[in-house]
């Protein structure tokens, strides 16, 4: 399994833990989702830092809690035709590679590809957005 360099924007298949099922104990994701790796900074000790948002085929509940991801983006990247949308509330952090990225089970691949440089940072900004007012759900994955 080849495992590309973290680059922000990239989608990527990852066992995504919700903020719901750690608050009920759980330490592993349920599902493999695609997720869109939204930050990667080298620490001191050399490990690269990530930080992933899922995409979901869930409406939200609250629309300001995600972004619908365009008809083009999904077919470009592979992701199937039913509406999905990435939840700019949630994520997770976690060490590169870690532990939890996953092939994908048609390519063998990490990434399905790239958001484009418009969608990316819609949702970069978003997610600083919620940050400064306190309204994300972070979860460490390298717990």
């Amino acid at each position: 399994m080849l495992i590309p360099p973290p680059v922000p924007g990239m989608v990527i298949r990852y066992a995504y833990l919700w903020s719901d099922d750690k608050a009920k104990g759980r330490v592993e994701g349920a599902k493999e989702r695609p997720c869109v790796l939204v930050l990667a900074v080298r620490q001191a000790t050399g490990i690269i830092q990530t930080v992933v948002a899922p995409i979901t085929h869930a409406p939200p509940g609250d629309p300001a809690d995600s972004i619908e991801v365009p008809s083009t983006v999904r077919q470009s990247l592979g992701l199937d035709t039913e509406r999905q949308w990435v939840r700019l509330d949630e994520l997770n952090s976690f060490g590169w590679p870690g532990f939890d990225l996953r092939p994908h089970p048609r390519t063998g691949a990490i990434a399905y590809g790239m958001l484009p440089r418009d969608f990316y940072e819609e949702v970069r900004i978003r997610i600083l957005e919620r940050n400064k007012r306190k309204r994300l759900k972070p979860i460490s994955r390298d717990e």
